[in-house]
């Protein structure tokens, strides 16, 4: 080549390694025949090629400088040296760093890793997702191997280093192409990319560095937890490979069915059914609290009951809502206890309470109802529509 080295680069004749490569870097970016479609750009980027499989290499780039042949003797061309290699055009572009003799090593890797994330399921009472409530769970999981403390090698021994990547956890593999030597990097069959083998493995976890193990755990539910609400346990699921860190554990809840309350949201709801004569009347009825299932000391002032307030003449259907008598949120506030009012109508009557009703009815003019539509109910379908588009 007529054209000098070091100005096809851009770089001073003393550069050093790290220079020469950022230049051959910046500019394989820009000529390179797969970013650069100009047929012209081809022979551009195999001279900058050469210089660069000169200049990076010691021996080569010294015989330069004295102005003799770096290839010593063999055919001066693109891809003829043994120090060009594909990887350096791949760092070009991806940005990879150079390990021993130029090339992008990844290295070995590492034999701890982090565990898996463990899932479980807990039922619970509503009052105690509602309030909230303590759990021992017993668990299954991989926990660290007190045998060989993680390191997977039986005790006495440890991992050796594979002498056939020689602790790199990888092999080259060399092939010819037209842009020359095309070196690519394989993780290492003989140890798995590990870079070292364990050739005598513990015999408790067969060389993995964790066991599986039975443990009880204590989690405690926040109050105001619902149907498929997920409480974490940081670093109580799998203990990794290699004995590495754990993984997450997390608590699924399932809330049982109460006999009595049913929850929407925050709020609870419950139906209360009461005499035909009590609705008419007016009663008084004494009711359990949620809180009335969890365990409370005599003087923890905890109120189990109240007193609903059932107004004379009340209709089948109404409901009363009690503040602040639901659920609590699990940001704070408390949601409210929607009471329905069922009105029982008496299916058998014996002889005098049939009269007593006859009486009643008399009295009442109510022996031959005629009934009542609400207003607007005898309207038709489409009539309700057409008064829905004049408005």
């Amino acid at each position: 080549m007529s054209k000098d080295l070091y100005e096809l680069l851009g770089v001073a004749r003393d550069a050093d390694d790290d220079a020469i490569k950022k230049a051959y870097r910046r500019l394989a970016r820009q000529y390179h025949p797969d970013v650069n479609p100009d047929p012209d750009t081809q022979e551009t980027f195999k001279e900058i090629s050469l210089a660069y499989e000169v200049l990076s290499d010691p021996q080569k780039r010294a015989a330069y400088d004295r102005g003799g042949d770096p290839f010593g003797g063999g055919q001066a061309g693109f891809g003829q040296g043994a120090g060009f290699s594909f990887t350096d055009i791949m760092d070009a572009f991806f940005g990879g760093q150079p390990g021993a003799g130029g090339q992008g090593g990844r290295g070995p890797r590492s034999r701890v890793r982090r565990g898996q994330d463990a899932l479980i399921r807990l039922e619970i009472s509503l009052a105690e997702a509602a309030f909230g409530v303590a759990r021992e769970l017993k668990v299954d999981t991989a926990v660290l191997c007190d045998a060989c403390h993680g390191e997977g090698a039986a005790p006495g021994s440890h991992p050796v280093t594979c002498e056939t990547c020689r602790g790199a956890g990888e092999v080259a593999q060399v092939q010819r192409s037209f842009l020359g030597e095309i070196r690519t990097l394989r993780p290492c069959a003989a140890c798995r990319g590990f870079g070292s083998i364990i050739s005598d493995p513990c015999r408790s976890c067969s060389g993995d560095g964790r066991v599986r193990s039975r443990r009880t755990l204590t989690v405690k539910i926040p109050a105001g937890v619902d149907n498929g609400t997920r409480v974490q346990l940081t670093e109580q699921g799998e203990v990794g490979p290699g004995g590495g860190p754990a993984g997450d554990l997390y608590v699924e809840i399932h809330v049982a069915e109460h006999e009595t309350f049913t929850r929407h949201g925050n709020d609870l709801h419950c139906t209360v059914s009461v005499p035909m004569t009590a609705a008419a009347l007016g009663t008084s009825l004494t009711l359990p609290t949620l809180e009335a299932d969890i365990e409370q000391g005599a003087d923890s002032g905890v109120e189990t009951s109240f007193e609903l307030e059932i107004g004379s003449g009340t209709q089948s259907g109404t409901q009363q809502v009690l503040r602040a008598r639901g659920v609590p949120g699990l940001r704070g506030g408390r949601g409210d206890l929607v009471v329905t009012i069922l009105v029982e109508t008496p299916q058998r009557l014996d002889a005098r309470q049939e009269e007593l009703l006859r009486e009643l009815a008399a009295i009442r003019h109510e022996e031959s109802p005629t009934g009542q539509v609400p207003a607007g109910a005898q309207r038709s379908v489409f009539g309700r529509l057409r008064d829905a588009f004049n408005h």
